[in-house]
């Protein structure tokens, strides 16, 4: 049984190491923005998403309103995908009059920082581990908005076959624009953001473009990794006026 194990486990990671290489590097078959990504976006628009709440989440959610912090009268920023927390830790440094929310599905990732239960604060700086899907809908349900939200380096889900596990692709993507505040996508793989600006400008009629960016230093351990060896980044900002201008449109259709 271990051997076997043990198989299964070196064949999935030659499997992922087919499209992500060990520097990060992402290899796919799609050469451009998905040829179905219109037609994926019309149908998450006209269709209402009716997937059960993740109840775990709803539980951490609950324990984050009961600390006062969506009361407490500062302004939120949101890393969501927050891996290890190191990202978050980063931002609260950067934004100390904010509240800084680290979100991640992952408990082996958030225990590199720490955390060892759903919840976890020290300072300005939360870390929850929760599933994204449900936390975004819960926060969109009681009228929390964030300032600014951060995706950095999102799962690229790079096969062609994938596209509903990209975040612009997946049924969840009207609240995750609805959800309002600024928000600012980073990553190491062209086509993903390019997907995530087109998605953007079809659903809302605004005109983004992405940008190449170098930052001076990495705001979390992939970006660090990604800039010392010298990879492109890739960057997306869609602004507040955006996004609420967007949530506006969903509540009078």
């Amino acid at each position: 049984m271990g051997n076997r194990i043990a198989r299964c486990k070196n064949n999935e990671s030659v499997k992922l190491s087919k499209n992500i290489d060990q520097s990060g590097l992402v290899s796919s078959s799609q050469t451009g923005v998905h040829p179905h990504l219109e037609k994926q976006l019309n149908r998450h628009l006209e269709t209402q998403w009716l997937e059960p709440f993740h109840l775990p989440t709803v539980e951490v959610y609950r324990q984050l309103k009961e600390t006062g912090v969506f009361s407490e009268g500062q302004p939120i920023i949101l890393d969501s995908g927050c891996g290890t927390g190191k990202s978050t830790q980063r931002l609260a440094e950067l934004w100390p009059r904010h509240i800084v929310l680290g979100v991640d599905r992952s408990h082996v990732r958030l225990s590199k920082s720490g955390v060892d239960s759903s919840f976890y604060r020290n300072g300005n700086c939360i870390l929850l581990r929760a599933e994204l899907t449900t936390f975004w809908r819960l926060m969109a349900q009681d009228g929390y908005s964030p300032e600014r939200h951060f995706l950095l380096y999102p799962n690229p889900s790079p096969k062609p076959g994938h596209l509903s596990r990209r975040w612009h692709g997946h049924p969840v993507f009207p609240q995750l624009l609805g959800l309002g505040g600024e928000i600012e996508l980073r990553c190491n793989w062209e086509i993903y953001a390019l997907e995530f600006a087109r998605a953007v400008n079809y659903v809302s009629g605004a005109t983004i473009e992405i940008e190449k960016f170098q930052p001076e230093s990495g705001i979390s351990p992939f970006e660090q990794k990604y800039l010392e060896r010298g990879q492109p980044l890739f960057l997306v900002r869609v602004s507040a006026q955006i996004t609420e201008a967007f949530r506006q449109s969903r509540l009078t259709t």
